[in-house]
């Protein structure tokens, strides 16, 4: 049974949901995300593993504590979460956004992981062009026009050729975006805007790690993935053929079956 749970970090509420028993998986949403938005795969995954999923404070039901939310204090609240169910290793997956943040647990919280998955994500920092658009963003949330990025980001999260065939999935996600509150919008932009690039942890074959692309992804290129590969020759590789960036919604079956083969 789904079990909502809350600690306190930095002085807000973070909560997560706790489903399932045995090995662990910790699900790590993407920017304008909510933990909702794992409720399926999670579902799936909790059939054999124990599976949280956590509303990075910033976004859902999770608290802010100020104008920027970096990458390390978002991932010390999963260690936190981690170390308060008294559980000693678990396997993160990090999807877009949740990326980054499972990158800079790999870097900072390496003796806690059985390994970890980047799911649609990098390990690079922002360019400056990317570092312009957050500043974009940032300013049309200040303008009380967060719906208008939705209304964009959103779909643009799955493939052109998946529109039609998932309209009722795609219009779920919004709502759940349009839930993110501004000023955690806001902390979580500046947090991104800032990483450091995190390439010498891929690098490090000491954890299991698998790599998942989609090959529609209108986010991540395929030759960023591409790099991603070579960079981590010792990873597992996921390539989704009929995905862009959502997988484990648009081929949530593959994406089910690699994830239980790396932690089995």
């Amino acid at each position: 049974m789904n079990q909502e749970k809350s600690i306190e970090y930095k002085g807000v509420k973070v909560v997560y949901d706790d489903i399932g028993a045995g090995s662990c998986f910790v699900l790590v949403h993407g920017y304008l995300e909510t933990r909702q938005i794992w409720d399926d795969f999670a579902d799936r995954l909790s059939s054999t593993f124990r599976v949280i999923t956590i509303d990075l404070p910033g976004h859902g039901a999770s608290g802010t504590w100020g104008k920027k939310h970096t990458m390390d204090d978002l991932a010390r609240s999963i260690r936190a979460i981690i170390v308060s169910e008294g559980i000693e290793k678990i396997f993160l997956v990090g999807h877009s956004m949740g990326g980054y943040v499972t990158m800079a647990f790999a870097d900072l919280f390496p003796e806690s992981l059985k390994g970890y998955c980047l799911f649609h994500s990098t390990c690079f920092a922002d360019t400056e062009e990317k570092k312009k658009n957050r500043d974009r963003e940032i300013s049309l949330v200040l303008c009380k026009r967060k719906k208008q990025i939705i209304n964009v980001n959103i779909p643009k999260g799955f493939a052109d050729d998946n529109q039609e065939r998932m309209k009722e999935e795609i219009d779920r996600v919004r709502k759940l975006a349009l839930m993110n509150k501004e000023d955690g919008i806001v902390a979580i932009l500046n947090g991104m805007k800032e990483r450091p690039d995190r390439t010498n942890v891929l690098r490090k074959s000491s954890l299991p790690l698998l790599l998942i692309g989609g090959m529609k992804d209108n986010y991540i290129p395929v030759e960023v993935f591409e790099k991603l590969v070579t960079i981590a020759p010792h990873a597992k590789i996921l390539r989704l053929q009929n995905s862009g960036h959502s997988g484990f919604l648009e081929e949530p079956d593959a994406s089910e079956d690699a994830l239980v083969r790396m932690l089995k």
